[in-house]
C-alpha cells in the first residue's frame, strides 16, 4: 500500500541542472555564487533592500545567531511560544539564557498577547525585564503582529521573529519574516520549500549581517592567518544547499496555492462533520501558506478522538500527527515559568495535522478523504 507521508519535500525539478552546475564550476566548498545569489533571491521576496539575509545550515543555528546579535548570554530572560517545537528554545539554553513560556490565543495557535503582557510585567516586577521575544507564527499561521509590535514598543523589547514554518505567510499583504527586529527561515525536507537541510536568518542591515557571518564561519578574523577572539560556529549554508534553494524559490508560490487548496479540500470534507473543523484564518488580514492542515476535533460533540483517527489512519498507511506538545509540559523545560491557562494545552489535546504534501495527486486526496469519512461515520 502506497505510503501518504505528511509534508514530504516536493521537486521543482531543475535542482539536478543546478546542482550538476556547482560540481561543473568546482563550487562545492561552503562558499560560493549561488549562496549569495539564494540570499539575494530571499531579500528579493521579502521586498526591500534593508532585509539583510543570512543562509545558515538550519533553522535552528539561524535562531541562534539571532541570541548572539541581541547578546543574550548566562541568566537573560527570553519569551517563549509554549505551542511550538522545541527548536523553538533550545537556542536560548545554548546562551545560558532563561525561557520563559507564554500560552496561545486560540484564533492563530500563537502568542496571546494578553499573557505575553502578564509575563512582561510580572519579570520586570522581579528585576528580570526581558531581553527578547521569539514569537512564532506555528503552522504558517501568523501570530497578531500588531499586538504583539505594540506590546514589543512599549516595553522596548526586541523580537525574534521565528517564521521556520511560515514562507509564503501574509499578514497585511506583508510577508512573514519581515516583521521582526531578527526573522528567521527553516528550509527543512519537510518544509514549503527545502534545501534538504538548511535556514536562513533575516538581519535589518549589513552590519548584523556581517557580524552573523562572522560568527557562522568559526569568527575568524580578518587576517592572513587564523586568529580568533570569540567563539565561533560552523553554520553557514552549504553552495550546494544553495543551489538546491535557488530551484525551489521557483516554485514556492506554486506551492503555497496548493497547500492552501489541500487547507480547503480538508476544509470541504468536514464542513458537515459536527465537532470537526480545519483551522483556518482570522480575518482577510491573514494569509497563512497552511504548511499543515490542522483538523480541531471537539471531543465533546465529534463522533472520534484524534488518538483513534490518527491508529485508524496509520492503517491505511496515511500518516497524520499531533500538534506540537506544548513546551512548559516538556520535561526538559518543567522549571521555567509559564504565563497562561490551558489553551495551547487544548490545542494540543484536540489537534491533528493532515497530510498536506503538495506532490499529492487528486487520487491521493480522494482516498484521504474517503478512509476520514469512514472512520469518523462509524466510530
Amino acid at each position: 500500500m502506497k505510503k501518504i507521508w505528511l509534508s514530504p519535500p516536493h521537486l521543482s525539478g531543475n535542482e539536478l541542472q543546478k546542482i550538476q552546475q556547482v560540481f561543473q564550476e568546482n563550487w562545492i566548498a561552503p562558499v560560493g555564487p549561488q549562496i549569495a545569489e539564494f540570499e539575494a533571491r530571499i531579500s528579493s521576496f521579502l521586498g526591500t533592500e534593508d532585509h539583510q539575509v543570512v543562509a545558515t545550515n538550519s533553522g535552528t543555528s539561524a535562531l541562534h545567531l539571532a541570541l548572539k546579535l541581541l547578546n543574550i548570554g548566562e541568566g537573560d530572560v527570553v519569551i517563549c511560544q509554549s505551542l511550538s517545537f522545541a527548536a523553538s528554545v533550545n537556542p536560548v539554553l545554548y546562551q545560558g539564557a532563561l525561557p520563559i513560556f507564554v500560552d496561545s490565543e486560540k484564533e492563530t495557535y500563537n502568542l496571546s498577547p494578553d499573557f505575553l503582557e502578564d509575563a512582561i510585567k510580572d519579570q520586570i516586577k522581579k528585576g528580570k525585564k526581558p531581553k527578547a521575544i521569539i514569537a512564532v507564527h506555528i503552522y504558517g499561521m501568523p501570530y497578531k503582529v500588531d499586538e504583539i509590535h505594540r506590546i514589543s514598543a512599549q516595553y522596548e523589547i526586541p523580537i525574534i521573529e521565528d517564521a521556520a514554518e511560515a514562507m509564503g505567510s501574509y499578514y497585511r499583504n506583508k510577508p512573514c519574516g519581515s516583521f521582526g527586529d531578527l526573522a528567521i527561515y527553516s528550509f527543512n525536507g519537510n518544509k514549503i520549500i527545502t534545501t534538504s537541510a538548511g535556514g536562513a536568518l533575516i538581519c535589518n542591515n549589513k552590519i548584523q549581517k556581517n557580524k552573523a557571518i562572522f560568527l557562522a564561519t568559526q569568527s575568524k578574523e580578518d587576517e592572513d592567518f587564523y586568529l580568533h577572539k570569540e567563539v565561533g560556529y560552523n553554520y553557514r549554508m552549504s553552495n550546494v544547499l544553495a543551489a538546491i534553494g535557488l530551484s525551489q524559490l521557483e516554485v514556492l508560490e506554486e506551492r503555497v496555492k496548493k497547500k492552501r487548496e489541500i487547507q480547503q479540500f480538508y476544509a470541504s470534507v468536514f464542513s458537515e462533520i459536527d465537532g470537526c473543523q480545519i483551522f483556518k484564518e482570522l480575518s482577510s488580514e491573514y494569509k497563512s501558506n497552511h504548511w499543515l492542515s490542522i483538523l480541531e476535533i471537539d471531543t465533546h460533540i465529534a463522533p472520534i478522538s484524534v488518538i483513534d483517527l490518527m491508529k485508524i489512519l496509520a492503517k491505511k498507511n496515511i500518516e497524520s500527527r499531533r500538534i506540537w506538545k506544548p513546551l512548559h509540559t516538556q520535561p526538559v523545560f518543567a522549571e521555567f515559568d509559564f504565563y497562561g491557562s490551558d489553551v495551547a494545552e487544548k490545542i494540543f489535546e484536540n489537534g491533528l495535522c493532515l497530510p498536506s504534501g503538495t506532490a499529492m495527486t487528486k487520487a491521493d486526496l480522494q482516498f484521504i478523504k474517503t478512509e476520514l469519512l469512514a472512520a469518523v461515520k462509524h466510530a
